[in-house]
């Protein structure tokens, strides 16, 4: 059984109160933000044809040349949603 805190419910309520249906749908901006973004897809995508064969050598790369860092997993799902979306 999932509890809730009584206080996240009255806030719910007094936004389906003031606004309805609307009022309960997440507002743009929540949450935490990317850490690979759309504009970083073409540095991605050079990283990882001049070392196909080397995903950890092209993430290293990415990475001395935008002084961010990214862990190995969520740049593996990065590369992964790219080619989903060139396969539809």
């Amino acid at each position: 059984m999932t509890y809730m805190c009584h206080i996240s419910v009255n806030i719910w309520l007094s936004r389906y109160k003031k606004e309805g249906i609307e009022g309960l749908k997440t507002k743009p901006g929540r949450g935490r933000k990317p850490i690979l973004r759309k504009e970083d897809e073409p540095t991605i995508l050079k990283m990882v044809k001049e070392n196909r064969q080397l995903v950890q050598i092209a993430k290293a790369e990415w990475e001395a040349e935008t002084n961010r860092t990214v862990s190995g997993p969520t740049f593996r799902r990065f590369l992964k949603s790219l080619a989903e979306n060139t396969n539809v």
